[in-house]
């Protein structure tokens, strides 16, 4: 079971960062640390519902934040 889990998560975050493409950069970078940060915290609390959403909220905050912003 624990070895489907993992698939489902790697297949998910696969077709995350190919729907990623097009993004300016920092949407991008926002919606890669919201997806990393959600298995993190499912991976880090055998699929807790809250520390998922937890983790994503923290990573896409994150992804949001160290993304340099261009002025034109």
């Amino acid at each position: 079971m624990e070895n489907k889990r993992r698939l489902l998560v790697l297949c998910v975050v696969a077709v995350t960062m190919t729907g990623c493409a097009e993004m300016p950069r920092q949407q991008r970078n926002t919606a890669i640390g919201a997806t990393a940060g959600a298995v993190a915290g499912s991976i880090l609390t055998d699929g807790d519902p809250l520390a998922t959403l937890g983790g994503a909220a923290i990573g896409g905050v994150i992804g949001y934040k160290t993304t340099p912003t261009r002025h034109h």
